[in-house]
């Protein structure tokens, strides 16, 4: 079965061309124009991967609320800001609201099917059966790699895939200062990731850990360095 890539965008030409985009390149494609309909339609039926414009009709940040309506639902499905708003507020509003990506408008059309591609490669790793070697324990974590569960002290943290990388690339290398710029080169996320919205991931992070663990305190910051892991 292809997988589905749902599309959220008001303008009818442009949720259109992507439909047509997606559809040649062998995927499922259902689209929606209003937050509204695209709720009703996520909870009918998972999307392998969304697309979600941030204005919708009058709904001016209504790809905001969708997503945050979403991950509640379902923590990791993949979601992509495509937007025409192109300032680093909205997109650090976006990331903040776990976006695995956020992408605008002026994007090449080839560029988009590669990203979408490479996150949804991220995920088939959930279908595949677990092996003892797939799991990665560092002290309380444990991070499963094929199916990207992360547990400290056996609890579940809810991570977005790109914020599982970045644990993941941390932890790996305990005691080592990882610059924003070595933090992308190094994760699995390269691509997903820009220096400057690292601080919010790294902070949304530590707010997962600590609503498991009030202690927590694995991820320092190296001011003027950037951050390691306490082992």
């Amino acid at each position: 079965m292809a997988d589905l890539i749902a599309i959220v965008e008001d303008e009818f030409s442009l949720r259109h061309n992507y439909a047509d985009l997606f559809r040649a390149h062998g995927y499922d494609v259902t689209t929606y124009a209003t937050r509204a309909a695209a709720s009703m339609g996520f909870r009918r039926r998972k999307p392998s991967l969304a697309l979600i414009d941030i204005g919708l009709e009058d709904d001016k940040n209504g790809g905001f609320d969708l997503c945050q309506e979403m991950r509640s639902i379902y923590p990791l499905m993949p979601i992509i800001f495509l937007t025409a708003r192109d300032n680093d507020i909205d997109k650090i509003s976006g990331l903040r609201l776990n976006a695995d990506d956020y992408l605008t408008k002026d994007i090449s059309l080839a560029h988009l099917i590669e990203r979408v591609a490479r996150l949804l490669r991220r995920t088939e790793a959930f279908n595949s059966p677990i092996s003892q070697s797939e799991i990665f324990q560092r002290g309380s974590l444990k991070l499963e790699l094929s199916r990207l569960n992360a547990y400290w002290n056996d609890k579940k943290v809810k991570l977005t895939l790109s914020e599982f990388d970045i644990v993941r690339t941390l932890a790996r290398h305990p005691g080592h200062v990882k610059s924003r710029e070595q933090l992308i080169k190094d994760s699995e996320a390269f691509g997903f990731i820009d220096p400057e919205t690292i601080t919010s991931h790294i902070k949304r992070i530590r707010k997962k850990f600590l609503n498991v663990d009030k202690n927590f305190d694995a991820i320092r910051t190296r001011y003027g360095a950037g951050y390691s892991w306490n082992s």
